[in-house]
């Protein structure tokens, strides 16, 4: 079985090391970044959680965690922060955290924590095998397009790119993430092969291509807010 993936993003790599190797025991991967602009970054779909410090230089953990929300991305996020009042922890959960550990804190509460966010997204998310947008549908299981009546025929490249962007309606996917996603880090695509990929597949959804949007220096997104 995969191994699920962990990001602790936190600026004391004393607290980063002890987290990595405890969380590492329970079985997860871990990496570990210093900065929300750094976790921008490293950040991929592959990652289950983020354990996100809260008090960083440069972007703060609760910008972090509203930027992430407001570009569609439901990624649980735990916040790990020595600010434990009342109102802290209310800005940490207005902002989209599903949980909130105050520092100092018990690694074993750390550990439990997590499984307990993870299992809970795991029963709430529930796999989507078909999209259906007026008379565009998508059968993921069939590999399926359809558009009025017509069949799409895309190529296995096409289908992943759309598939992907489906299954994250709202996130912006920069260039870079796109070619992590579909061809694995192939040293031979380059981000004008994703433009190119991008523009062909619009062209076969016809109306519907404003679907996928282009959001300029930052990817390319989903969103049925479009049409």
């Amino acid at each position: 079985m995969e191994k699920q993936k962990i990001l602790i993003v936190d600026d004391e790599p004393n607290i980063c090391e002890i987290l990595s190797y405890t969380l590492t025991n329970d079985g997860y991967e871990t990496a570990c970044v210093h900065s929300a602009e750094e976790a921008f970054g490293k950040l991929t779909s592959e990652y289950a959680l983020i354990l996100l410090d809260v008090m960083m230089g440069g972007m703060s953990g609760y910008r972090m965690a509203e930027t992430l929300r407001s570009n569609g991305s439901q990624i649980p996020i735990i916040f790990l922060t020595a600010k434990n009042t009342e109102n802290d922890m209310l800005t940490g959960f207005s902002v989209g955290a599903d949980d909130y550990i105050s520092k100092p804190f018990s690694l074993k509460e750390v550990s439990a924590r997590v499984k307990a966010v993870l299992k809970r997204h795991a029963t709430e998310t529930k796999p989507l095998n078909k999209f259906t947008y007026k008379e565009f549908s998508i059968d993921f299981d069939a590999k399926d397009v359809i558009i009025g009546n017509e069949n799409i025929l895309l190529t296995k490249t096409e289908f992943e790119l759309l598939e992907l962007l489906i299954k994250h309606q709202g996130r912006i996917f920069p260039r870079e993430e796109i070619i992590n996603n579909i061809w694995e880090k192939n040293p031979y695509i380059t981000e004008r092969t994703v433009d190119v990929h991008i523009t062909r597949l619009r062209k076969k959804l016809g109306s519907y291509s404003s679907l996928i949007s282009n959001r300029s220096g930052y990817g390319y997104r989903f969103n049925i807010s479009n049409i």
